[in-house]
């Protein structure tokens, strides 16, 4: 479905595209090879033969291109947000079902592998996982004001929102660390059931007892 969208965008949009994602893939495999600190901007350009003002109109770092697959994951949670119908559902419950449903719509072909690497490097990379941290904050704030132009709540003197999407993005990472675990299979499908059994274990975490050891 992606690429047949990708496919009646004018030349000049389907060329930026083709470098973005040129830009990526080489991005994370230099950076898995050779090491994020030791890989500099310009061998990467040089490998993708674009220019750094070339790069620097598509990402605004090497932690950005680093990080593409996940933010994207991010980005069209905030697009289908935008657009989720109030239902029934707690505000947690559709902010779950949101991220399942963008995680249904990612490419099957090449998404996932991309995205554990991402993964693998913020967990082994200080500056992007800091670049992480700033993302996760970013999305949060977009969607907090996201939800209040929606719905009957003020996020300057109510928590629970902001809570419930710092839960969301917990549990999200969590999924994630299981899912980047797995020796196969990676792909979209195994990430949506990692992040089913991640969500189904909230509500035992927040009422989570404490239970010493007993004496042996």
């Amino acid at each position: 479905m992606a690429d047949a969208a990708t496919d009646q965008l004018p030349l000049r949009e389907r060329k930026k595209l083709r470098t973005r994602q040129a830009l990526i893939d080489t991005a994370l495999e230099l950076f898995t090879d050779r090491g994020f600190d030791q890989t500099t901007l310009d061998e990467l350009c040089d490998a993708v033969e674009v220019s750094k003002r070339t790069f620097f109109r598509t990402f605004t770092s090497k932690e950005d291109v680093a990080m593409a697959p996940l933010q994207d994951l991010w980005t069209g949670f905030l697009t289908e947000l935008s657009a989720a119908e109030p239902g029934d559902d707690t505000l947690l419950e559709m902010l779950q079902d949101t991220v399942l449903v963008v995680v249904g719509q990612l490419p099957t072909d090449g998404w996932a592998e991309r995205a554990s690497r991402s993964h693998r490097l913020a967990q082994s990379t200080p500056s992007t996982a800091a670049h992480n941290l700033q993302f996760c904050d970013r999305i949060v704030r977009d969607a907090l004001a996201l939800l209040h132009e929606r719905y009957d709540f003020d996020p300057a003197i109510d928590p629970r929102p902001r809570l419930a999407l710092d839960i969301l993005i917990a549990a999200f990472h969590c999924a994630l660390d299981t899912w980047t675990a797995r020796n196969n299979p990676i792909d979209t499908a195994t990430l949506a059931t990692d992040l089913r059994n991640a969500f189904t274990a909230v509500p035992g975490a927040l009422a989570m007892p404490l239970e010493p050891h007993s004496a042996g």
